[in-house]
């Protein structure tokens, strides 16, 4: 017999199929990089960053610690970061004080010259001079509600000094820090990075300003276009100075340094 023509005796083995593997398993679905994914290869990616669950602490110098520790002791109602310490404390200028005590002193001024006026009797009750004067009054009475009344304008005197004085503008190595006391019992803090500062200018308008060296300081923010201000500022021109100086080295990475 022609060995040609010879049938083979063992079946011949089946072909996997395209979607099968050599064991017969289902393969996975492949996807084609064409298609609406291709048609995205234009859109903006979005990637995503780890942040180190125990993020390196930075090196700070001993110098920089111990302004640090100054500053907390000095001011202690401040929040301060850790390193972060006082560059300049800025005060309103006592200036601003003489409209509240000029005030006080003309109220108890008119009181002093109504007491006298009603005791010496010498107020008529009319113009025409035939009218009978006012009957003196005795000074020991008119004395009790206008030492009470000057008692009490005092006191708001000094209650309106305190919340004067408590309007502070401190600069730090890291940020601008503003208190605002409007009154006794309403006070708010603002604080704005020194890597959000725009502008920083100072104005003084009148010859008075210019004399006694105070005047209003202006911050502008990136972003949200937000102006900060604070009026009756001593020596407004090297305290923008100083300002702008802290503002440059810190973004352009070098250290701020200064003297409070």
């Amino acid at each position: 017999m022609n060995p040609q023509n010879t049938p083979n005796q063992n079946p011949p083995e089946q072909q996997a199929s395209p979607d099968q593997n050599q064991n017969g398993q289902q393969r996975p679905p492949e996807y084609s990089q064409s298609g609406p994914d291709q048609q995205q290869s234009n859109q903006p990616q979005v990637v995503y960053m780890a942040r180190p669950h125990d993020p390196t602490k930075p090196e700070i110098s001993p110098a920089t610690l111990q302004k640090h520790e100054e500053s907390k002791r000095k001011y202690p109602g401040l929040n301060l970061s850790e390193g972060e310490f006082i560059i300049s404390a800025i005060r309103r200028h006592p200036v601003g004080l003489l409209s509240i005590w000029a005030g006080a002193g003309t109220v108890i001024i008119v009181l002093l010259i109504i007491m006298v006026v009603l005791g010496s009797g010498t107020l008529s009750s009319g113009l025409d001079s035939a009218s009978p004067a006012t009957p003196a009054l005795p000074i020991a009475i008119l004395a009790i509600p206008v030492i009470l009344i000057s008692i009490l304008t005092l006191i708001f005197a000094a209650i309106g000094t305190m919340i004067y004085n408590a309007n502070r503008f401190f600069l730090t190595n890291e940020s601008v820090i503003q208190q605002i006391q409007t009154s006794l019992f309403s006070k708010r803090e603002q604080t704005v990075s020194l890597s959000n500062v725009e502008d920083a200018s100072y104005t003084q308008d009148g010859i008075i300003p210019h004399l006694l060296n105070y005047g209003m300081l202006r911050l502008s923010t990136q972003g949200d276009e937000t102006t900060y201000r604070f009026n009756y500022a001593s020596s407004p021109q090297s305290q923008i100075a100083l300002l702008n100086n802290a503002v440059e080295a810190f973004k352009n990475g070098r250290p701020v340094s200064g003297e409070d």
